[in-house]
């Protein structure tokens, strides 16, 4: 059932929403201070990709470094790729069939907005992070 709704998901949304954050990864790539958050967006668009069979959990040992990390990133790229999901998410609740893809891009919205600080794990092991 992943496999389907994650085909469904790449078709419908999952390219663009890739695209956005390889756009958003290659835009702060380019000067040496925005490296690591164009790495958070290359692994969050992987993310956005192929979705379903993962999840986000929060890493313990992230500290006050990540917490300004994502004030920088909220303010560079996270706010208007969030808005990108609640966007597809809206267009995809408008059907039946797309409600369980328009759920899954709102819950990809706090980890665009803060993708600092966090993991993305299989959900067979969400507490390997930790």
């Amino acid at each position: 059932m992943k496999t389907l709704l994650n085909l469904i998901w790449l078709v419908l949304s999952g390219f663009w929403l890739f695209l956005g954050y390889l756009a958003a990864g290659v835009l702060l790539c380019i000067t040496i201070i925005g490296i690591p958050f164009g790495i958070a967006s290359f692994r969050i668009g992987l993310y956005a990709l192929w979705p379903f069979g993962y999840t986000v959990v929060e890493r313990r040992d992230a500290g006050a470094p990540s917490c300004v990390g994502n004030v920088l990133w909220l303010v560079l790229a996270g706010w208007w790729l969030a808005l990108a999901h609640i966007a597809t998410g809206i267009a995809q609740c408008i059907t039946i069939i797309g409600i369980p893809l328009g759920i899954a891009n709102f819950k990809l919205i706090p980890v665009s907005l803060m993708p600092l600080g966090r993991e993305i794990v299989p959900t067979d092991q969400p507490f390997a992070a930790r």
